[in-house]
């Protein structure tokens, strides 16, 4: 394990490096490139992510790259000795934007996303009504019937909405879709609707419509006025039935998920993102995703990094046998795939009151929300995992649920393996230091903070009373000397930017911008500075994702991985910084997007 100043340490070795380098580098020294000529010369203001020992972020006029590495970071006169005419490429961007290293996506769900139209399925957006929810399960029934389908999944519908207009309800379903299993998860993936066929295959009802599940640990079967299932489906029923319901071996090959990687890369390097964080890799039941990767990466196609989660829910039978199959997953651990983390829902999302808190919800209904696990079990699944060398990645949203992963993590937790609670929508305030000194990494929802004042107004009439006008904390991890990566968690808050300058820039002024304008500040006291949200976005998701070492920051003896943005988003006006594009994404040495 590296001390908490290890990224200080090394910020000051490399410069001591590049030092050493501008003198001429040594033939016969192992460590450094065995010639002086660069294959790229690249000239702009160039923010490294990395610090001076002052601590003070490094900036630089000029880098050199050789064999996909930098062998040269500084100004921009001492780099030309390393540029031999006709061979070295070089860029010249001063004046133009700014170069930053490649973005850390550090928890999403872009290769679910992707899958579901390649299987079918319903595929909405959150403006849609139940109408349009009906006429889509209409047309995909028509294309899984003419295929020859048992099983359609789908996505998309807002369930605050829906519960408004009037949620469908599995009778509806089977009016339109009566003979094929259908499940359609809404836009936080947290809720569920499934048609009759569905919830008879997960076994919650018979043939002849007598309830043989009605709980499901850590969700909710609801029921009619009858007491029979109406179709909806929440947290972890919802998973269950999608599971046992749904023949995903069927409909997901692992063909289709080798596209739906190749149209999340393409998304990503887009974006500016040179890692990306996948929350739930084994979605559906199987390890397509898994050996996509590996084929994808065996082929030279996968050109970023890739983290895969194992997820399983509270309604399993035995918590050792899913540890065991998530070290099995270990074994796609190579390369440019990086499988070795296990995922659970401690709970759900504070927004629609399953957010497991210490205080009470004010809509009395909702009580204290859901809590899949309890204390005891989560420190057993952290020590298990943590002893095959698998690191923790938890869904947290309320207070309670993120003190309880806090307290598991303390309790049998390594340091070494930087165990990671994923949302904390709410931190006790005791926690800030206990997650810094126990090397816990937190991924923040930063984009969040960019809340409507009708969005806040209701809210604020749900939560508990101690959360009010209170969501994703963002300077008290700095505060506190704790790690803070940051996430969008596309597609589940769609509607939100999605691209590290739009997250930025949320962060930076609690604001964002929509159709109905500039949002108001929202809990402005957790303001982050630019430099503070371009290192959660680059070199602390290096550090999530326990690369570092070799990534994250522009520094000499690192991969060359590295974005041109259009605009300085260091400089331009706060208001602007959304606006900012990259304009090409660079992967150890190469640029990737746009694609040569």
């Amino acid at each position: 394990m590296k001390p908490k100043h290890f990224l200080s340490i090394v910020s000051v070795t490399m410069v001591v490096i590049a030092s050493i380098m501008l003198a001429g580098c040594k033939k016969d020294d192992p460590k450094q490139p065995q010639t002086d000529e660069a294959d790229l010369v690249v000239y702009g203001k160039i923010f490294t992510s990395a610090k001076d020992a002052d601590g003070k972020y490094i900036y630089a006029d000029a880098f050199a790259v050789k064999d996909g590495k930098f062998i040269y970071v500084g100004d921009d006169q001492k780099v030309k000795s390393l540029i031999e005419e006709g061979k070295t490429q070089i860029i010249d961007r001063r004046g133009n934007g700014i170069i930053i290293p490649g973005c850390y996506e550090s928890h999403a769900h872009y290769m679910m996303a992707n899958a579901i139209p390649l299987m079918g399925g319903p595929a909405l957006g959150i403006e849609s009504t139940p109408d349009d929810f009906k006429a889509e399960v209409k047309a995909a029934y028509q294309r899984a019937k003419a295929a020859g389908k048992s099983s359609i999944y789908g996505f998309g519908w807002m369930y605050q909405a829906f519960e408004l207009e009037g949620m469908p309800t599995r009778q509806e379903l089977d009016s339109i879709c009566p003979d094929i299993a259908l499940y359609v998860n809404d836009s936080e993936c947290h809720k569920g609707l499934a048609n009759t066929l569905c919830l008879q295959n997960a076994g919650i009802i018979d043939k002849d419509g007598n309830v043989l599940i009605s709980q499901i640990r850590g969700g909710e079967i609801c029921m009619d006025e009858n007491g029979k299932p109406t179709g909806l489906l929440k947290e972890q029923a919802g998973t269950y039935v999608r599971r046992n319901g749904i023949n995903f071996n069927e409909i997901f090959p692992v063909t289709l998920a080798m596209t739906a990687i190749e149209q999340s890369q393409q998304q990503l390097l887009a974006n500016g993102y040179v890692s990306y964080m996948d929350g739930w890799s084994n979605i559906y039941g199987t390890n397509a995703f898994y050996e996509a990767a590996e084929q994808l990466d065996k082929a030279g196609s996968l050109n970023m990094l890739l983290g895969m989660a194992y997820e399983f829910e509270s309604s399993t039978k035995s918590v050792a046998d899913e540890i065991d199959n998530a070290i099995e997953t270990k074994k796609y651990t190579k390369g440019h795939v990086y499988a070795d983390y296990v995922k659970i829902f401690i709970d759900g999302t504070v927004e629609s009151g399953t957010g497991f808190t210490l205080e009470p919800y004010q809509e009395t209904s909702f009580g204290y929300g859901i809590a899949n696990w309890e204390e005891n079990e989560v420190t057993d699944i952290t020590r298990l995992a943590n002893a095959a060398g698998m690191t923790m990645h938890v869904h947290t949203m309320g207070d309670a649920a993120v003190h309880r992963a806090v307290n598991a993590f303390v309790a049998s937790g390594q340091k070494e393996l930087r165990n990671t609670v994923v949302h904390a929508r709410n931190v006790p305030q005791e926690d800030f230091a206990r997650i810094a000194e126990n090397n816990i990494v937190v991924v923040s929802g930063m984009l969040w903070h960019g809340m409507s004042s009708e969005v806040e107004k209701m809210l604020n009439m749900i939560v508990p009373a101690n959360l009010m006008s209170k969501a994703y904390p963002m300077k008290s991890y700095f505060n506190a000397g704790a790690v803070m990566t940051s996430h969008c968690d596309y597609p589940a808050t769609s509607g939100s930017p999605n691209d590290p300058f739009g997250i930025m820039e949320i962060a930076v002024t609690c604001q964002m911008h929509t159709d109905g304008g500039l949002t108001d500040p929202f809990w402005i006291e957790e303001r982050i500075s630019r430099e503070e949200a371009l290192q959660a976005l680059t070199i602390n998701g290096a550090y999530q994702m326990h690369v570092e070492n070799e990534r994250g920051s522009i520094e000499v003896g690192k991969y060359a991985d590295f974005v041109f943005v259009d605009k300085d988003v260091l400089d331009c006006a706060e208001g602007d910084i959304h606006t900012a594009k990259a304009e090409s994404t660079w992967f150890e040495g190469k640029q990737v997007y746009p694609a040569k």
